[in-house]
């Protein structure tokens, strides 16, 4: 017969944990710890490098990726033309510029026939109807002049003004410089439209201005595409074109404001 003490310690050692599972289970729970603590660290520095890539400045190299240019549009078809305007010796040229953002330029050259010897283009007219890359644009003394001279100067001044069929023309030239070549600037709102460009023609200032003044009267829209406005302006436009000859400096019509000269005060002080 077993003794009875022995009967009462035998549920006590059933009931005990081994000492083995113990320190397997202490294991596990510490690699567990050591787990979450390095994900945690791992998390917390990569949502510190999100941050401070977020604060970093375009760099240089990254702007012309960003910035559109304006390309050669090849399948466009010309929507203008300039008339009559035939300069003895010299070649005319039609180039069409498309921008992403929807802008179009049309610009129309003068050059001398032996231009591949060094000549430089004696005229340019540019129609610019802009997109949304407007208000990127430079100012637009600052592009007229790199037009008339990209070796140039950068710098032009108001010239005076003429009238033609689409109003009151602003003239530019470089300071300074009364022989120099004429730039010309009419910006119009409706529709939004931008006549520029420059000439060389004539030999004193008189005879450039009334070369500008007949350049623009003769420009005519060959096409409108589907913007009626357009149509609406050069329609207007027609109905108060004169003749090239109301432009020329011994025209008795023109007036003290639009005259060769720039416009002075009558009278004395």
């Amino acid at each position: 017969m077993r003794p009875f003490w022995a009967n009462r310690a035998l549920p006590s050692y059933q009931t005990r944990i081994h000492p083995a599972l113990t320190s397997f289970a202490d294991e596990c729970c510490g690699t567990l710890a050591r787990l979450l603590a390095y994900v945690g660290t791992l998390a917390l520095v990569a949502i510190l490098g999100i941050h401070l890539w977020d604060e970093l400045p375009v760099t240089e190299a990254d702007a012309p990726q960003a910035k559109a240019v304006w390309s050669p549009a090849q399948r466009s078809y010309p929507a203008f033309a300039v008339s009559q305007f035939d300069l003895p010796e010299k070649t005319e040229t039609y180039e069409i510029f498309r921008h992403p953002q929807g802008g179009r330029k049309d610009v129309i050259r003068w050059a001398a026939r032996d231009a591949r010897q060094g000549h430089k283009p004696v005229a340019e007219l540019e129609i610019y109807r802009p997109g949304g890359e407007f208000g990127e644009s430079g100012p637009a003394f600052a592009e007229i002049a790199a037009r008339m001279d990209p070796a140039g100067a950068r710098e032009l001044e108001t010239a005076g003004v003429i009238d033609s069929k689409f109003g009151t023309v602003t003239l530019l030239s470089h300071p300074g410089d009364a022989g120099s070549c004429l730039g010309f600037l009419k910006e119009l709102d409706e529709p939004n439209l931008r006549l520029s460009g420059w000439s060389c023609q004539g030999d004193a200032l008189p005879a450039r201005r009334a070369a500008i003044g007949c350049m623009l009267n003769r420009l005519i829209l060959l096409t409108a595409g589907n913007d009626p406005k357009l149509a609406e302006l050069f329609a207007r436009a027609e109905l108060r074109r004169t003749d090239c000859s109301a432009t020329s400096p011994s025209s008795p019509s023109a007036d003290w404001v639009t005259s060769a000269a720039n416009p002075l005060l009558r009278g004395v002080l």
